[in-house]
Parts: C-alpha cells; structure tokens; sequence
C-alpha cells in the first residue's frame, strides 16, 4: 500500500460531475479524476456540445452586453460555433456533425430569440449581466493535505428574471425530448448545486432552474422548456449529502482502496469506457494502452497536464 504522500492528489475542487461519476462507482471516478485516466480522443458529445455553447454565449454577449441587433447578433454566434468546433470529424453516423449543430443553433435561436423569449439576463452594479455564472465556493470539508476547504465549482449558462422570479438557465443538447427528458432534474445534483451558489453569493431569491433543451437528430430539431424547482431545505440536503460523500471518499483515499460497483453502473449511458479495464485481472495494462492521463479542472473547465495540475497546487511540497 502506497504511503499517503506518494498518492495521486486527493482533488481540491470538485464539481456535479465528479460527484456524480464516484456516486455511480467509486473506481470509475478514481481512475477518472484521482488517477486522471481519461479515453483516448474527444467525446463527440463534448465537442458539440462545447461549441453549441460557446456559439449561445458569444450571441447573448452580443446582443444584451453590446446592443447589437438580433440577427447579427445570431450571426456572430453562429461563427463562433463554426471556430469552436474547427476541424473536428464526427464519428461516422453522428447526428452532431458541424452542419447539424449549426442547423440546431440556428433552431434554437428561433424557438427561444433573443430578448423575446421571456428571459432577461440580470444586470449587476458592476454593469456585468448574467450570461454566464461561474462560481466556486468552500464547503464545510477540509482537504486531507493541505487543510483547506474544498471547493464545489460549477458554471450555469445565464441567470435572470422569468416568469414569476429570479431563475437559473441551463442549455442541454439531446437525442431526444419528452416527459422523461423533463422529470430527470427534479433531483439533478447539478441544479442544486447551482441554486446553493447563486443564494449564497448574490442573495437573490432563486426559485429554481430554467433548463431549456435541444434534441438534434439526423432529420430534424425539437426544442423543449422545463423547469425544476428547488425549496431551501433541498438545498440544504444536497449541500449535507455532498459534503458526506466527499468525507466518504477521503477516507477511501486514506485506505487507498476504492470499491468497485459491479452492476448496473458499467452499463449507464451505453456502458462504462472502464468496462475492459474492469474485465481485467491486470487493468493496468488497459489503461496505459487505451487511456492518456490528463486532469479535468473544474475552475478552468478544461483539461490540463497532470504536471500543470500538481504544479497549481505545489504538490508534493
């Protein structure tokens, strides 16, 4: 068993979909975010759905923070799409080629247009608008290193008035809408999450999450609205219930053993990129040939070198 100080760092910010990930199994998120073990190429629904982003974000820039007209304002986030997703290839048969993600963004401004779709960004003293909410706040758990409080990162796309208050919006590429597409974030922990960090930063009455989808098939776009809604107490409870997960997994970090689910996780979302690696009596040979070691980092939303990660925190120091 490896001494504590010659372990991968325990992480110092998490995010929903870290938690998420150890939730579902506890040696799917080490090899993920302790070990850094990450496939091989980039996620076609990761790239798309990058760039889908980054083209809405440039576009409400544009026309709430610059003052320009609807259609240019489309236009230009339409460019920043195309430079988003650059030279990518989708994977033969996908729905989320570069054609189609414009043809989805163009939809999507049509279905929800700007400054006519019922949602208004709000405006702070600073003369910033709420097109994008980044936060990353401590929570009660200490870091079992340095002694810090670990933080919980996350990002919401806008945050403003509709309707009857003050709400949180969230864009979502799909395959497909319906009733189910709806219900699933009536628990989301990234919701939560984000109703915890707006009350505590800004001292707004949030009243929940605007969660506004996309489905991009190979024939046609629907889009759909729903929202979730989320009562102090659930806030509350998340917040609890996170903060005991991560004190679960500082202590399998401590043992320096992480259990293995077994079950009905290996085959979520089209099955585990772990599987063959857990059908292995030596799994180490599978990661070092299948998988490339890089670190997601919440705060930058990005992935960087495990060097640059180390570094940022002194490892080892």
């Amino acid at each position: 068993m490896l001494d504590i100080k010659d372990r991968p760092m325990f992480p110092h910010v998490f995010d929903s979909s870290m938690i998420s990930s150890f939730k579902s199994c506890n040696r799917k998120g080490a090899w993920s975010y302790i070990d850094h073990y990450k496939p091989k190429g980039e996620s076609i629904h990761l790239h798309a759905g990058g760039a889908f982003a980054k083209g809405l974000e440039v576009a409400r820039n544009e026309y709430y923070l610059k003052k320009t007209n609807r259609e240019d304002s489309v236009a230009i986030g339409m460019i920043a799409l195309m430079e988003a997703y650059g030279d990518f290839t989708a994977p033969e048969g996908s729905s989320k080629t570069l054609d189609r993600m414009m043809g989805a963004f163009e939809y999507f401004n049509e279905s929800f247009p700007l400054g006519d779709d019922n949602f208004e960004p709000l405006e702070f003293h600073d003369n910033k608008l709420g097109i994008e909410f980044s936060f990353a706040e401590p929570l009660d758990v200490l870091h079992p290193i340095t002694q810090l409080p670990i933080l919980f990162s996350g990002r919401a796309d806008m945050i403003g008035h509709y309707m009857d208050g003050i709400y949180l919006e969230d864009d979502k590429t799909t395959s497909s809408l319906g009733a189910s597409w709806a219900k699933q974030w009536e628990l989301r922990s990234q919701f939560s999450a984000y109703c915890w960090a707006a009350k505590k930063i800004l001292k707004l009455p949030i009243k929940g999450v605007l969660v506004r989808g996309i489905s991009i098939l190979k024939t046609k776009y629907e889009t759909l609205p729903t929202i979730t809604y989320r009562a102090d107490w659930e806030i509350e409870r998340w917040k609890e219930q996170t903060e005991r997960d991560i004190r679960k997994l500082i202590q399998s970090w401590e043992e320096g053993y992480y259990d293995y689910n077994l079950d009905y996780s290996c085959n979520e979302y089209g099955g585990c990129q772990f599987n063959l690696v857990c059908k292995s009596k030596h799994p180490d040979t599978w990661l070092e040939s299948d998988f490339e070691r890089k670190v997601w980092s919440p705060l930058d939303r990005k992935d960087i070198s495990v060097k640059e990660w180390e570094d940022s925190w002194n490892h080892g120091n």
